[in-house]
């Protein structure tokens, strides 16, 4: 039976977490005459029973025993309903009670990436690159802050009028942003960016064309060989993929520890170490950044980093790792090609260490980065990997870089498919001989290689 309200749990446990990954199939919307009826059964259901006390039984027998209430509810309400209608309407309110609402279809679609809500009234939806409008809507705003708080509160966070902005993830991995009024003036806005369940494979990428057979192979010599590795590219570009593929090379024996500011990376090897920021509490104090775990984790004998965004002064620690006995780590950063990626690495050292002077910033960066990996969306959707750029040193005060595979874009095909061709510019990295010295031959024709695509 049915734990009722003057019923106490035997204990507290995260039932709602357990149940979300089988909440809700993808359907069509209510009609509008219907929104409010499923609310006022909503309101119904979570007086009549207990939910705390669900936590003490099994997952499907809790969601079975409450449609069965649910069931009974909406026969005692006097509006006609289909069979149809009452089954729509139950699982949209089993969705409200175990899930996130409107946003389970969705959530259950594996062809979406991306969710962008826009206030209650407008969600869109990427699928393959694109966006696209849905019939998907909150009731109103205070009912999509609710679903909201849903979210951050699963992982320990908040957000109100003090913290108006909050960074998440679903219990999937999936990244989560949220920024409510007064800084969101239409409305509460939220992005999920969708974390997928099959994890990308190396030869998926190269299966997807999103790098040749050739780049890939050079990639994973660089891996292997420890040398340092920053991946470039802008918002959806497949950083976070691509990041995630080539630690697949990284060898199972190592100690890894991985840093980020919502954890999403999946990493398959055995020995790592994860570590997650964590923001200010009430009176403010409290955070946890970056930097403060990177330094940490200098003491938690490494064997690699793996930082899943530099954004700030962290940058300066990282580099500081890469260059005292840490090779072989990995980040990302937001940046449109290599060379903005040097600037904007520049500029984030600077905040670390305002004093410290250009030259010598530039220094730390080209004695710690080995290989630049610059990663693109094209007007398409596609997603392809534009340039593998060495960083090769200095020459005067400037960073030199080389490029060793460049993607061409060529052109349109009448369908809007990006034309282009994968080509190595034939140029022999300085840092093939790190690869020799590792064991690592690479074969003599791949740094001639032309693939068109």
């Amino acid at each position: 039976m049915i734990p009722t309200m003057d019923q106490k749990p035997a204990q507290q446990l995260s039932w709602e977490q357990r149940l979300l990954k089988n909440a809700g199939r993808p359907k069509s919307s209510l009609k509008p005459e219907y929104q409010e009826l499923k609310f006022t059964l909503h309101r119904k259901l979570l007086d009549k029973i207990n939910l705390e006390a669900l936590a003490t039984i099994d997952n499907q027998r809790v969601r079975g025993e409450v449609r069965q209430a649910l069931i009974s509810l909406i026969d005692s309400e006097p509006t006609l309903l289909s069979a149809l209608e009452k089954q729509q309407i139950c699982d949209e309110v089993l969705d409200e009670v175990f899930g996130l609402g409107p946003l389970e279809p969705l959530l259950q679609d594996p062809t979406i990436s991306d969710i962008l809500v826009n206030g209650s009234k407008q969600v869109y939806v990427e699928r393959k690159g694109l966006l696209e409008l849905t019939s998907v809507t909150f009731r109103d705003d205070p009912h999509l802050l609710r679903i909201i708080d849903k979210i951050v509160s699963q992982v320990g966070r908040r957000v109100d009028e003090s913290t108006p902005m909050v960074d998440a993830r679903l219990l999937d991995g999936s990244r989560v942003n949220a920024i409510i009024p007064p800084l969101a003036l239409d409305g509460p806005l939220m992005s999920i960016r969708r974390f997928s369940q099959d994890k990308l494979m190396p030869a998926d990428l190269v299966e997807r064309k999103a790098m040749t057979r050739g780049m890939m192979e050079l990639l994973e010599a660089a891996v292997k060989a420890h040398l340092n590795i920053i991946i470039i590219g802008g918002t959806g570009a497949g950083k976070t993929t691509l990041l995630n593929a080539l630690s697949f090379f990284i060898n199972p024996k190592e100690r890894i520890i991985t840093i980020e500011d919502a954890a999403e990376l999946q990493l398959k090897q055995p020995h790592v170490a994860r570590l997650e920021t964590r923001p200010a509490n009430l009176e403010g104090n409290g955070a946890i950044r970056q930097r403060e775990l990177l330094i940490n984790s200098l003491r938690m004998r490494p064997d690699r980093i793996v930082v899943g965004e530099v954004r700030g002064p962290e940058a300066l620690d990282m580099l500081q790792a890469m260059n005292t006995g840490h090779d072989g780590s990995l980040t990302t950063i937001h940046a449109n090609s290599p060379r903005d990626g040097v600037s904007r690495l520049e500029v984030m050292v600077s905040l670390a260490n305002a004093s410290m002077q250009l030259v010598s910033i530039r220094q730390q960066i080209a004695s710690a980065v080995h290989v630049l990996v610059q990663a693109a969306r094209l007007s398409d959707g596609s997603r392809r990997v534009t340039n593998i750029t060495e960083v090769t040193g200095m020459e005067g005060e400037v960073i030199t870089l080389q490029d060793i595979f460049v993607f061409e874009k060529r052109g349109l095909s009448p369908e809007g498919r990006v034309l282009g061709r994968f080509a190595a510019t034939g140029i022999r990295p300085k840092f093939y001989e790190k690869l020799l010295a590792a064991g690592i031959r690479l074969r003599p024709d791949l740094f001639d290689e032309v693939v068109e695509v």
